[in-house]
């Protein structure tokens, strides 16, 4: 019975996100998407007869020669693009202190992002990852297989707690060959002990073969905490406990310093290596960020 009622929970989840984030593709994003990921690739069209102004590069020799006359390659841009959502599925996701989780607010954006992508005939993968790769959804186009992205994106449940982006990044680069648009969904929180982002190599690969896009789903109290004394926090990937006394104004102060200065470096890494990205939080109103987001390629 609790299998029965989980499940019909869990469409009705699904149907919830399907009605507002179809809506809003259709409504806002498909133009933006359409204009800023426009198919990268030139595709051999036709050979017709050299005209005035043709650039000589296109020459198609071969047909020249047999024709006795000069004739050139035409070429047209490929439209369809290959979209992969990487999709953050550690522990840290689940949390939210606002209107929802991160692991909420990342299902809502993938689902805006696959329905643009599907409204301009694009193939939609996904890949999950914890602190390994979990799931890979190879990418395909139609509604069922789309929905069947966001039903997992809801309900996964990892074998693994901890984060590792690199390794995700990695898996992305090795499974797809040819370029594809790639939006990471992520809170970023992959870090060594003195607080630097752990994944700069596999970054750097990934950003060089694909279209890379970072998108730091995050939750105001990771920024800041609220003075309430004397609390226990819990990390939810390693399962440790700490006691925190949320009254101390240096304490909160050092808190906040800290998260600003990890904030800072997650931004210049990814700067650094030309990768768009933008920053939602829980409480954030994620249209807008994603609108900014198109129009500043």
């Amino acid at each position: 019975m609790e299998s029965s009622s989980s499940a019909t929970d869990l469409l009705k989840k699904v149907r919830k996100i399907e009605i507002r984030t179809k809506a809003l593709s259709h409504q806002i994003f498909a133009g933006e998407y359409h204009s800023a990921f426009k198919g990268r690739g030139m595709a051999f069209s036709e050979v017709r007869e050299y005209q005035y102004g043709d650039d000589v590069r296109n020459m198609d020799w071969n047909v020249t020669a047999r024709l006795g006359s000069p004739y050139v390659k035409v070429f047209e841009e490929e439209r369809e693009l290959t979209v992969v959502l990487l999709i953050d599925v550690s522990r840290s996701g689940l949390f939210g202190t606002t209107v929802r989780t991160k692991r909420d607010l990342t299902a809502e954006i993938a689902a805006v992002l696959s329905f643009s992508a599907i409204i301009n005939n694009d193939k939609v993968g996904a890949l999950f990852f914890s602190d390994k790769v979990e799931q890979f959804i190879p990418p395909k186009k139609g509604r069922s297989h789309l929905l069947h992205i966001i039903r997992e994106i809801i309900d996964y449940k990892p074998s693994s707690d901890g984060t590792d982006i690199g390794e995700a990044l990695r898996y992305l680069t090795g499974a797809l060959k040819k370029k594809c648009t790639a939006f990471m969904l992520s809170d970023m929180l992959d870090v060594d002990s003195q607080g630097n982002p752990r994944y700069e190599d596999a970054l750097k690969v990934a950003a060089n073969r694909h279209d890379l896009s970072v998108i730091r789903v995050c939750d105001p109290r990771e920024q800041s905490l609220p003075d309430i004394g004397l609390v226990n926090i819990k990390d939810a990937e390693t399962g440790k406990g700490y006691w925190v006394n949320t009254g101390s104004r240096r304490m909160r102060e050092a808190y906040s310093k800290w998260s600003a200065e990890l904030d800072e470096k997650t931004v210049t890494l990814l700067n650094r290596h030309r990768i768009d990205n933008i920053k939602v939080q829980t409480c954030d109103d994620y249209v807008k960020s994603l609108i900014g987001l198109f129009r500043g390629r």
